[in-house]
């Protein structure tokens, strides 16, 4: 299993709604994308302007599967446009 952690800090409070609803918009494709255990997104509750997607995979084929639709271009694109995205991966 594939665990991402992408945590996003905007750049302002406009750039924060659109990006979360982007990362709403592509958690809604995602869940049903073949080979996703989870994917869900967070706010935080004590930095304004951060989020997180945190999303499992069954192996690096459905996550590649899942990187290469447009959903995710549009989105992802969409995102980093309104502010910084970090990664984290992790194998298990």
């Amino acid at each position: 299993m594939i665990r991402l952690n992408c945590f996003f800090k905007a750049n302002n409070e406009e750039d924060y709604k659109r990006a979360l609803d982007a990362a709403v918009t592509l958690t809604g494709y995602s869940v049903n994308h073949e080979g996703n255990i989870a994917y869900d997104v967070f706010e935080s509750a004590t930095r304004k302007g951060i989020f997180m997607i945190c999303e499992t995979w069954k192996d690096q084929e459905a996550l590649d599967k899942h990187s290469a639709t447009p959903e995710f271009g549009e989105n992802v694109g969409i995102i980093q446009q309104c502010g910084e995205l970090k990664l984290e991966s992790f194998n298990f």
